[in-house]
Formats: structure tokens, C-alpha cells, sequence
């Protein structure tokens, strides 16, 4: 197993659209997912997040089967359109008192609530008015996360603005794979800057609010060329320095990488000073690494090379696969951590791994038991990865694994499983797999408890 500090913060990850369900309870507006569902052919298996794992009404078994499985902290989102129903004005006090009452349970079981302001699901209005490309959406933003922070910043230990902008620009604007399905190519670049000014504005919210401990939760994955070719290797560079550097550098350094500043929507260097508001911790996100090539440089077999962009994404073969195909390389997150820390060096924050899981659909067998050493496996190589990290002297606090539930995932609807916790979506029976409890053995025996 893993040999790990005993201080080591262990916790288990979640979003609010893939697991409450209840989108049109007590008052919640809707959001730009609920839209994107409700267009055909948008979700794999034509399903949503109307009912999810209904955790907006079973949050105590939730909180109960955390307790069970002796995590630390919690890390969930707040729905803005729960909160916000049109996504500024009037608050919707059902929605505060949902997350009012999360918090407490976790607190009476000894759990810290680790809480995300942004995880995907912007309130309609917000995008009818252009979304994330207006910079009025990152202002109400700032004014979002003031109205949750005077409810619960007394409680809450940790706080990320925004889950994964390079996500958001990249398959919300830019490719349209996820919500609101914009298909705007490189002219997606001014959602990146609004959500990296919607951080900044909100990491100045919640600090005047009293919050314990701000930081962020970007994803990170470490880029291989696909050859030794100078081509290959340009575009490989190219790719880091848009998925990565683009949203670190202004965070960690206060400027956005060379060229990229100028095509960006102003006043940037005002917002850079916001954007780059000093963080408790740096929170990253790891799946897989990205192979890239040149689109250009003879044949891409294997490869996706999307319209109008300079690079094309390879497989990358050798490796397992989860469901989603994506290869299982733990050595890729050292290569994060080590990335990390020497392209950012002592401007870089005590580290998190704020999600981090693999899919596998195993299901219960005869006797009710949900076998998944594949994913035993997944987690047992990237916790090692991380104590290897720590022992070369890189500063990583705590490991949040994605995800407490199977859930709803995103454009693959229920097709994708990625739960320590089995999902019967017909009953709602929650079934603790085999990770479930080696997870829960592996925190013991950090903790010695």
C-alpha cells in the first residue's frame, strides 16, 4: 500500500448536477445542462441529471457512507442556479439552506467540507445574456460566491472557485462536446480569461468573507510528442502552453504565456493583478497524459485532429485503459508534480490532487459484492506516485478521489462509472465496492486508527 504522512488530508470528490438530482425542487433555476439534455442526440444515452444519485434528498446516506469510509474532507460544488436561480438577483434561501445543512452533517461526522463554486452548471439566464464570453458573467460570479460565503464560510476549509477552465473553454466553447455546446474553435479564447477573472473576483469574495483556505482546481496533464520531430515536438508545446500554462501562468505568475495576453479581452493587466490573487493551495486535477503531434507532419494515424487547431491528439498505447479509454499512467502525475514545481518553483502553493479516478463498469456479482480491481489498482498507482513526490520534496497535502458515487457523466450520461460506490439509478441503492474498502484500509492504516 501507499505510505503516506499521517497528516495526509484523504477525501472523495463529487459535483452537484451529477449527483442531486432534484433540478426543479425548492425553487432551483436551471441550468446550461439541463438545456444541452434536453437537446437530442447531446447525451450518449439520452439521460440527464434530473434524478442522478438524488443526493439533494439522501446527502445523510451519503455523508454516513463517507463516515464509513473515514475520509477527511469532502469536496462537493454548490449549485449556482440552486442558489442564484436566474444566476444574479434574488437568492433562493432553499438552496443555501441544502448546502447549510450538507455542511453541518459533514462536520458532525468529523469531515471538512471542501466546497467548489463552479463545476459546470451555469445558470441558463447567464448564457442566454453570452456566458462565460462576458466578462458580466465573471461579475456575477464574484457576487454569487459573496452570497455563499456569508452563509457558510464560517464552516467550509477549503474552497475552489472554478473546477477545471480549460475544460469549460475547451468542450463547453471552443469543440461543443459538453454544455452549451458552442462550437467557436480558437474564438473561445476570451471564456478562458472570464473564468480566470471569475477565480480572481471570487478568491477576493470569499477571503473578505472570512474563509479559512482558497485555492483552485485546474486540470493538469503532462504532454508527450508523438516523435522526436521538430514538428511534433512544436506542436506538443503548443498544446501544454494552451491546456496547462494558459490557465497556471496567470494564476501562479500573474501573466498569461508569450503572445497569449494580447488576445485576450481587457483590461488585462488590471485583471491579471486579480487573477493572480496569492492561494492557500494550488488544486489540480489528473486523468491521463496527452500525446500530440503535428497535423502536418506525415500520417496521423490514431489521431483526432480537430478543425482549425495545430496540433492533433495521438493514442497513446503500452498502457491499461479505463472504459474511457484513456491509458492508466501513474508516472504521468509524477511527471505533473515535478512539472509543478519547477516550472513555478517557490511561487507555488502547497499542492492537492482535487480529483483524480478511473471507469470501470462492474457491477454487482451473485452475492452482491462489486469486485473492481482494476480500479484497486488505478488508485493504489497513483497514490504511490504522490508518496513518491513527497518524498523527492514536493509539497502535496491532500488526494481527493473522483468520485464518492457512480454518477451522471456529462455527455456519456450513466454509460461511465467512476463511484467507489456502486449506483443502482432504478432503486438507488448505494453499493460499496471492493475500492471502497481499500480505500477505507489504506486511511486506517495512514491514520493508525
Amino acid at each position: 500500500m501507499p505510505e503516506l504522512p499521517a497528516d495526509f488530508t484523504f477525501g472523495v470528490a463529487t459535483a452537484a448536477y451529477q449527483i442531486e438530482g432534484a433540478v426543479a425542487a425548492d425553487g432551483r433555476g436551471r441550468s446550461v445542462w439541463d438545456d444541452f439534455c434536453d437537446q437530442p442526440g447531446r447525451i450518449v444515452d439520452g439521460s440527464s441529471g434530473a434524478v442522478a444519485c438524488d443526493s439533494y434528498h439522501r446527502y445523510a446516506e451519503d455523508v454516513a457512507l463517507m463516515s464509513r469510509l473515514g475520509v477527511d474532507s469532502y469536496r462537493f460544488s454548490i449549485s449556482w442556479p440552486r442558489v442564484l436561480p436566474a444566476g444574479t438577483g434574488r437568492v433562493n434561501a432553499a438552496g443555501l439552506d441544502y448546502y447549510d445543512r450538507l455542511v453541518d452533517a459533514l462536520l458532525a461526522q468529523g469531515i471538512q467540507p471542501a466546497a467548489t463554486l463552479f463545476h459546470w452548471d451555469l445558470p441558463a439566464p447567464l448564457e442566454a445574456d453570452g456566458g462565460w464570453l462576458q466578462r458580466d458573467t465573471a461579475e456575477a460570479f464574484a457576487d454569487y460566491a459573496r452570497v455563499v460565503a456569508e452563509r457558510l464560510a464560517d464552516r467550509v476549509a477549503m474552497w475552489m472557485p472554478v473546477n477545471e477552465p480549460n475544460v469549460v473553454t475547451t468542450l463547453g466553447y471552443s469543440t461543443g462536446m459538453h454544455a452549451p455546446g458552442r462550437t467557436l474553435g480558437l474564438y473561445a479564447l476570451p471564456v478562458a480569461h472570464h473564468l480566470l477573472l471569475g477565480h480572481g473576483l471570487a478568491v477576493g469574495a470569499l477571503r473578505a468573507a472570512g474563509a479559512a483556505s482558497v485555492g483552485s482546481a485546474q486540470n493538469h496533464t503532462i504532454v508527450w510528442p508523438s516523435s522526436d520531430r521538430e514538428q511534433d515536438r512544436a506542436a506538443a508545446d503548443l498544446f501544454d502552453t494552451v491546456f496547462n500554462r494558459l490557465y497556471a501562468d496567470p494564476v501562479l505568475l500573474g501573466r498569461y504565456p508569450e503572445g497569449l495576453g494580447e488576445m485576450m479581452p481587457g483590461p488585462v493587466e488590471q485583471d491579471l493583478r486579480i487573477i493572480s490573487a496569492p492561494l492557500d493551495f494550488y488544486g489540480f486535477n489528473y486523468y491521463n497524459p496527452t500525446r500530440v503531434g503535428s497535423p502536418h507532419a506525415g500520417e496521423v494515424i490514431g489521431a483526432t485532429v480537430a478543425a482549425d487547431l495545430p496540433f492533433a491528439i495521438h493514442e497513446i498505447e503500452g498502457y491499461p485503459r479505463t472504459d474511457f479509454g484513456w491509458p492508466v499512467v501513474p508516472e504521468g502525475l509524477l511527471a505533473v508534480l515535478r512539472q509543478l514545481r519547477d516550472r513555478y518553483g517557490e511561487r507555488l502553493p502547497p499542492l492537492y490532487l482535487t480529483e483524480n479516478g478511473c471507469a470501470y463498469d462492474t457491477g454487482p456479482d451473485a452475492e452482491g459484492i462489486v469486485d473492481d480491481t482494476e480500479r484497486i489498482a488505478f488508485y493504489d498507482g497513483h497514490l504511490n506516485a504522490l508518496a513518491e513526490g513527497i518524498r523527492e520534496g514536493i509539497d502535496v497535502r491532500g488526494y481527493f478521489a473522483w468520485s464518492l458515487l457512480d454518477n451522471f457523466e456529462w455527455a456519456e450520461g450513466y454509460t461511465k462509472r467512476f463511484g467507489l460506490v456502486h449506483m443502482d439509478f432504478e432503486t438507488q441503492d448505494r453499493i460499496p465496492k471492493q475500492s471502497f474498502h481499500w480505500y477505507a484500509d489504506l486511511i486506517r492504516r495512514t491514520k493508525g486508527r
